[in-house]
């Protein structure tokens, strides 16, 4: 978590809160500068507004998970491997975060505007970084099967972790059980995997 100034700290702190407890819309710069004990002013100056803040809630909580991504996923013996734990260690990882969990799958794609443009906030960009990273290891050994851009693999992987877990997330809010359980996510993981991967085919399982 940001620590270079207190009144920063404190707005960081209180805005993950906020925007957790009541959302990202309902929450106003005043609310969060009078629960961090600052000014508005305060905020402005370290974040630039609200957008601002909710962006940085994000580059901090990637910053923290990256480490713990790493140490695991050096455990994997190939590239297809690491891709098919990358879905998995995300469900656990923001299992042990409620907030940033709650904050990503609901809040994570929004428009900012900025000097008269609008440009998107992409909360997924930590884990679209590992999926790109491990693609295109891929894609150098000459792993992915003809026809399938690492781009478009990406994609896919992406939208199933993201779409599933929001699902997840909003039966549980609901109090309706999840009918998506990991291991769902996982199978179709494999699956992915399975398809864009040369030496495999789809459903046929793991090499």
């Amino acid at each position: 978590m940001p620590a270079e100034h207190p009144s920063r700290h404190r707005l960081f702190a209180a805005a993950r809160k906020l925007f957790a407890e009541a959302g990202y819309e309902n929450t106003s710069t005043s609310s969060i500068a009078r629960e961090a004990g600052t000014s508005e002013s305060q905020l402005i100056k370290h974040f630039g507004g609200k957008a601002g803040l909710l962006d940085s809630i994000f580059v901090d909580g990637w910053a923290a998970l990256r480490p713990w991504f790493d140490e695991r996923l050096q455990q994997a013996g190939s590239p297809a491997e690491r891709l098919r734990m990358i879905p998995r260690l995300m469900i656990e990882a923001l299992g042990n975060d409620p907030e940033l969990r709650l904050l990503l799958l609901l809040e994570g794609r929004r428009i900012r505007k900025e000097g008269g443009q609008a440009q998107l906030m992409d909360g997924f960009r930590g884990l679209a970084e590992l999926l790109d990273r491990t693609l295109a290891e891929m894609a150098e050994r000459g792993q992915l099967r003809e026809g399938f851009s690492p781009e478009a693999a990406r994609a896919a992987l992406l939208g199933l972790t993201e779409g599933a877990m929001r699902d997840q997330l909003l039966a549980e809010r609901a109090g309706r059980p999840a009918t998506i359980t990991v291991e769902h996510i996982g199978t179709l993981t494999d699956l992915l995997v399975d398809l864009i991967q040369v030496g495999t085919l789809s459903g046929a399982g793991r090499p």
